[in-house]
């Protein structure tokens, strides 16, 4: 029981390693290659949990061999536009000019339910305010509404706004993030002073974010009853 238990451990190890090594991509929004990629790994990796007779190395080459072979598509494909299409495909046009492309739709096998359910998603309950909606190859949809149906900005309205500052997480459950103080031009000694200011030490700062301008918005602990 142990030894399956050390091997699960390594094994999983090993495909987190895997998965951050084919980037970040991979992790949100897969596209077909990748997608392949996952289910294999996760297929071959759980024989050796299951079978203590398989030899370790009998999962974890198939799976460097997988990760190589991604990492070498995803290159290819990033130099070479052709093999991209060839395995990922294109982006295909299903509304053009405020018109439905119902040939477009037949080739990708979607119908009018689906199409609706993705306009939907991205906030638009009126097929009429679309000028144009792109199929991407991870299957999402990208929607550009006509002119008349977009939102006013502060651009349009010919007023001047101040630019707004990244704001990012500097202390999180009384843990120092160090990088994300590098980010807006911080440092630790600031930190601290705005700590000792408030009258609160770091272990009871719950969540604390700030920006450039050195805005900081803080979030103590609650007290256990």
């Amino acid at each position: 029981m142990m030894i399956a238990a050390i091997r699960t451990v390594l094994l999983y190890v090993i495909i987190i390693f895997a998965v951050r090594m084919m980037g970040k991509r991979q992790i949100s929004e897969m596209q077909t290659s990748e997608l392949v990629i996952t289910l294999l790994m996760s297929n071959i990796a759980s024989i050796p949990m299951q079978d203590t007779d398989q030899s370790m190395l009998s999962g974890i080459i198939p799976i460097m061999v997988l990760l190589v072979c991604e990492i070498g598509i995803s290159y290819l494909m990033l130099k070479r536009a052709s093999i991209r299409q060839l395995i990922c495909g294109k982006p295909v046009i299903v509304i053009n000019e405020g018109t439905v492309d119902q040939q477009a739709m037949k080739q990708l096998r979607i119908s009018t339910e689906d199409l609706y359910e993705q306009l939907r998603q991205k906030d638009v309950f009126d097929i009429s305010e679309v000028a144009y909606a792109i199929l991407e190859t991870n299957g999402k949809m990208s929607v550009f509404k006509k002119a008349d149906y977009e939102p006013l900005t502060a651009k349009d309205m010919h007023i001047r706004k101040e630019e707004n500052c990244l704001q990012t997480v500097i202390v999180s459950d009384g843990e120092v993030a160090a990088s994300s103080l590098k980010v807006c031009g911080l440092d630790e000694a600031w930190l601290f002073r705005i700590l000792q200011k408030e009258g609160v030490a770091l272990q009871e700062v719950f969540l604390m974010t700030a920006d450039k301008n050195r805005y900081y918005q803080m979030i103590r602990k609650e007290q256990s009853p």
